[in-house]
C-alpha cells in the first residue's frame, strides 16, 4: 500500500471485531511510530499497550465515557516524555515540540495500522490526570492520545474536508 492510499483510506473506527492483534503486527505498528520526526531527534514518545479488559474499561471512563475504547482488542496510550525534549529545548520543547513529535508518532500508528488492515481512532477527549493514574505514568509523562486498535467492524464514509482554496495561502494570508 502506498502512503497516499493509506492517508486517503484511513478512517476513525469505533467498532471492532473481537479478533486479536498478533504481537508481530503490534510491534510493527509501534516500530513505525518510532520513525516519526522529532525535534533534535529527542524521540519523546512512550507507548503503553493495554489489553487487560478492566484497564481498558477504566480508560474508556477516563475518555469521558467513550465505551468503544474498551471494546477494541488493544488500546495504545501515546504519551510524551516531556523531560526528553525540554532538557534540550526548554519551555518550547516541553510545551510544543514534545507534543508535536508525539502526535507525529501517533499519526504513524494510524497509517501503519491501516496498511496492515486494522482500524484505529484518535481519542483526544480524556481526563489527563485519570489516564495517567490508570496507566501509572510518572508526573513528567503526559498522555497525548488514546488509540483503540483492532480489526474494523464498520466502514465509515469519508468525512467532509475543507477545500484547499479555503485553507492554502501563498506567501501570506
Amino acid at each position: 500500500m502506498d502512503v497516499f492510499e493509506a492517508i486517503n483510506g484511513r478512517r476513525s473506527i469505533r467498532q471492532f471485531t473481537s479478533e486479536d492483534v498478533p504481537d508481530g503486527d503490534l510491534m510493527r505498528i509501534l516500530d513505525s511510530a518510532t520513525k516519526a520526526p522529532s525535534a533534535g531527534n529527542c524521540q519523546p514518545w512512550e507507548f503503553v499497550v493495554v489489553k487487560d479488559p478492566a484497564t481498558k474499561q477504566r480508560l474508556a471512563r477516563a475518555a469521558l465515557g467513550q465505551q468503544f475504547v474498551a471494546e477494541a482488542p488493544v488500546v495504545i496510550v501515546v504519551c510524551a516524555n516531556i523531560p526528553r525534549t525540554s532538557s534540550r529545548y526548554g519551555r518550547r520543547g516541553a510545551n510544543l515540540y514534545a507534543i508535536q513529535d508525539t502526535a507525529a508518532a501517533a499519526q504513524n500508528i494510524h497509517l501503519a495500522a491501516f496498511a496492515l488492515g486494522y482500524g484505529t481512532c484518535w481519542v483526544g477527549a480524556f481526563d489527563d490526570e485519570e489516564v495517567s493514574k490508570v496507566i501509572g505514568s510518572p508526573e513528567e509523562i503526559k498522555p497525548v492520545a488514546i488509540i483503540p486498535l483492532g480489526k474494523p467492524a464498520e466502514s465509515p464514509a469519508p468525512p467532509p474536508r475543507l477545500p484547499l482554496e479555503k485553507i492554502v495561502h501563498r506567501n501570506s494570508f
